[in-house]
Order: C-alpha cells, then structure tokens, then sequence
C-alpha cells in the first residue's frame, strides 16, 4: 500500500488586499458583501502562466486560510439560523475549524498579470491564498439541496443611512480606514439586535447604538418592515478620556479630537 501522508505543508500563492481587517468588518458571507480587493500572487511561481485562462470566468472559487485564528471549537454558534443552539463545526462554515481552512466563492471581476481583481468576498486583508479553482455552474450549483439545520431562507434587514452618517463616515475611513458603511452591513444587515455577538446599548425605542472599535454607530430599526436607519457616528471616547495625559491605548485619540472638533 502506498504510504499515506499524516502531515502536510502548503505554502501561499498570494494574499488577499482589501480595506477589511479586523474579524467584525468579516461579512458572514460574500453574498452578503459589497466590497472590492485583489489577489495579489507570489512572484517566481510562474502564477502569472497559471491564471492565464481564468479570465472570461464570472467567478471563482477562493481557498485560504483563517490567518487570526488559532484555536479550533468542536460546536459553535453559527451567528444565523441556529437559534443560538451550538452546531458541530463540521456542518458550518464557522473560521474555528481543526485545520484553519476557508473556501469562498468571489465574483472575479479582472486580472492584471499577478494581480487578480475580485468583489463581494468574506475574507480579510492578508488573508493567505492557496489555491484557485474557477466557478462552475453546471457542476458547482446544487439549489435544491436540504440545508440541514439551516433554515433556507435568511431575513436581511434593508440599511438606509443618513447625509451625516455618510459623511462622517468618510471623514473616518479617509483617516483610520475603517469603513463604517461596510461595517454597518456585516453586523447590521442580519440579526441586528443579536447582543450576544454585537456592542448593542438601547437608547431609546427602537433606537441603539453599536460599538465599532472606539466609534458608536447610531441607528433606528423599524422590525415590521426589516429596515434599519442609520442616523450618526459619535466617538466612544468621554470627555475625561480625551484629556491631557490620559492612557492612549489605540493611538487613535488625536484623530477622535479632532472629530469632535469637526462635528
């Protein structure tokens, strides 16, 4: 019998670059996207010779690695559908996996030698690469397929969002590139009241806010008709954390002084 490899080392062929970092910018899947990044491939591993035919393809499947995770969870709570019951990792698509590997299908909207232009995706900047298949229809769709314990349908919330927050958010993501209306649509556009898994604070009736690193995003949501404004973006920051001396943890306090300032 021929010997069977109990161990194996894969070596990246390229990196993801977008403006999405952090774990909470990570749309729950790329259908639920509305984001832009290449794939930037190695050089000296003649991938420029490999992709040569890839063009002309609408989409593409996208194999990597979950490059923050470290652990693994045998259940989990998928942050849809399960009712907040834990799940076997094995029939999820949850980033806690026993080997940190991740599959997307991405739209493939060009490409320019090494570079791969790809849109609407659920992975990371710096997410490694290691491999590239072309999406096909015919033998990739399966519509009518059971889903488990996956309810078929998700509700998704309609965002609407105002001339401020619009503005304010430019104004932050020009400065801190962080992008709030992308942001906006991971955490919000499913589940938003979900305070288990998202920095929710109630304000009023039907008002909240949510917590993005040290920002809070204000919004309305009208439950009857699946629709959620979002009205303002104030810093997280009091008075007394922004005085003379005070700690700085995320040196991003200049920048907050300056928004209030600003606005």
């Amino acid at each position: 019998m021929p010997l069977i490899r109990s161990e194996f080392i894969f070596k990246p062929i390229g990196y993801v670059e977008c403006p999405q970092r952090y774990r909470y910018e990570a749309p729950r899947q790329g259908v639920f996207a509305s984001n832009e990044g290449i794939i930037r491939l190695e050089p000296d591993l003649q991938l420029d010779t490999a992709v040569r035919d890839l063009a002309g393809f609408d989409r593409i499947w996208v194999i990597y690695c979950f490059h923050l995770n470290v652990n693994w969870r045998p259940l989990v709570r998928p942050p849809v559908g399960s009712a907040n019951k834990r799940i076997g990792v094995l029939s999820t698509r949850s980033p806690h996996r026993p080997n940190p590997i991740g599959m997307s299908c991405v739209e493939l909207t060009g490409i320019d030698g090494l570079i791969i232009k790809i849109k609407n995706f659920d992975m990371l900047d710096r997410t490694p690469v290691l491999d590239i298949k072309p999406y096909i229809p015919q033998a990739d769709s399966f519509p009518d397929s059971q889903t488990g314990w996956l309810k078929p349908e998700i509700e998704e919330y309609k965002l609407n969002f105002s001339d401020l927050f619009v503005k304010k958010s430019e104004w932050i993501k020009e400065r801190c590139n962080l992008d709030m209306i992308n942001f906006s649509r991971t955490q919000l556009a499913i589940d938003p009241l979900n305070e288990e898994r998202k920095r929710l604070k109630q304000c009023g009736e039907n008002e909240y806010t949510i917590g993005c690193r040290t920002w809070k995003l204000h919004f309305f949501i009208k439950p009857e008709e699946k629709e959620l404004e979002l009205f303002d973006i104030s810093s997280s920051y009091s008075l007394d954390d922004l005085a003379e001396g005070a700690q700085d943890k995320y040196q991003d306090k200049d920048i907050h002084k300056t928004f209030l300032k600003t606005f």
